[in-house]
């Protein structure tokens, strides 16, 4: 009588990955070209949803009631996006923007004063823009801080992918800038788009803030269960404080301790990071983007874009206003103080990165909800040119780093049969 054969396993799905398999998806999720692809396949899923014979229930997914109404917490999935998930990207912003002030290139004054200055030139000259255009075309300024904002995912990724042979310092001149960048941002949300503040719950959160602080510093409690809770209660007194919830994001990421003391290979802030980094990449942001980059494309959309003084606006301040600002402030930096350029630059590449600073994805979604509340057609046309100009900004980018890393991968050719031919005997 024959054996039974042995039942071969089903396969499970979605299974619980092995460790290999976890630390590999982790570590994916940590490279900047890979968080810039999700978020590319959110947006591109968003706008496919809200144009396909199903759009309806686009807007009734984004639109879902969802928490305790007793905690003022009864928000639409897309408010959670906006004012929960996006929390989790800023917390990531402010720890990176920690360590550079206390370990990076922002804590030498002469070494930050060329990204930082471009950074706030950045800022200026696309709102500059922006108002010029609706002064001229008698539109609404609300919108002047949407094109002012760099998405550091995209802009990152961009680079990741155009340039493999340009030098590092092109990379740490563009992080720096979109780290200072990000700080700009979440000050303009705190003071332009706050609305009556509630005094008592912005006073628990900034307590609440002082308690994580000093049980970081002052204390051996390192238990996540006592800084999650605390973290999600500041959040939710910064909700219902009439300040943007996003800004308690920021503020936890600065509070945490960045420098590294002497046996440690890592600080707690980096080892934080590390863990909450794939969070955001790889859920936060891209989900974000799935339920705000949803856009209804028409004729009629895409011609306003061009032709409405608020849409146009922000496609010039995001593609002319950023490389102006960048680039400007910059070399005018270098020109009238000491301030230098890392000597691996030069004036091509500073202009590539300028460029690629007008990919404003992220915020500007989220800042361009916040100036046109109320107005939800223009709010749509507003998301459409801030897709439009990112697009355009992204397509520039990538054609000028195109150019430099062929000019870098020539260079590095050079220099190694150089180096062969005097190795000869």
């Amino acid at each position: 009588m024959p054996l039974p054969r042995p039942r071969t396993p089903r396969p499970k799905v979605l299974a619980r990955l092995s460790l290999p398999e976890r630390t590999f998806v982790a570590d994916a999720l940590r490279a900047e070209t890979v968080g810039g692809i999700l978020l590319l396949l959110a947006a591109v899923a968003a706008l496919i949803w809200a144009n396909t014979p199903v759009k309806a229930s686009y807007a009734t997914v984004r639109t879902t009631h969802v928490g305790p109404a007793a905690l003022g917490l009864d928000l639409t999935l897309q408010h959670w996006s906006a004012d929960g998930l996006l929390a989790v990207f800023f917390f990531v912003a402010g720890i990176e923007l920690k360590r550079e002030l206390v370990a990076g290139d922002l804590r030498d004054p002469r070494a930050a004063a060329l990204p930082v200055v471009a950074a706030l030139c950045g800022v200026l000259t696309p709102a500059a823009v922006y108002a010029v255009v609706n002064v001229a075309g008698g539109g609404s300024q609300s919108g002047w801080a949407v094109p002012t904002a760099t998405d550091i995912a995209f802009a990152l990724a961009v680079l990741a992918v155009a340039g493999t042979s340009l030098p590092s310092a092109l990379r740490a001149f563009l992080l720096t800038l979109a780290v200072v960048d990000d700080l700009v941002a979440i000050l303009i949300i705190a003071i332009f788009f706050t609305g009556g503040v509630n005094l008592p719950a912005l006073g628990g959160a900034a307590a609440c803030l002082l308690l994580f602080w000093l049980l970081l510093r002052r204390t051996r409690v390192h238990g996540w269960y006592v800084y999650v809770p605390l973290a999600l209660v500041t959040w939710g007194l910064m909700a219902n404080s009439g300040v943007h919830a996003t800004v308690a994001g920021i503020a936890l990421g600065l509070v945490q301790r960045c420098h590294r003391e002497p046996g440690e290979n890592r600080s707690p802030g980096e080892r934080l990071e590390h863990l909450v980094r794939p969070l955001s990449a790889g859920f936060a942001v891209p989900l974000f983007a799935l339920l705000n980059a949803g856009v209804e494309v028409s004729d009629a959309v895409l011609t306003d874009v061009f032709t409405r003084p608020e849409t146009l606006g922000v496609v010039l301040g995001l593609v002319v206003g950023k490389a102006l600002g960048v680039f400007g402030g910059t070399w005018l930096t270098a020109r009238f103080t000491r301030a230098q350029l890392s000597e691996d630059l030069v004036w091509p590449d500073v202009l590539a990165v300028a460029v690629v600073a007008g990919v404003g994805f992220t915020v500007a979604l989220l800042i361009g909800e916040l100036a046109f509340t109320g107005d939800a057609a223009l709010t749509d046309e507003v998301k459409a040119a801030v897709l439009v100009g990112s697009l355009v900004a992204a397509v520039l980018a990538t054609v000028l780093l195109r150019f430099r890393d062929a000019a870098y991968r020539r260079l590095c050719e050079a220099e190694e049969l150089d180096t062969g031919q005097n190795a000869r005997p």
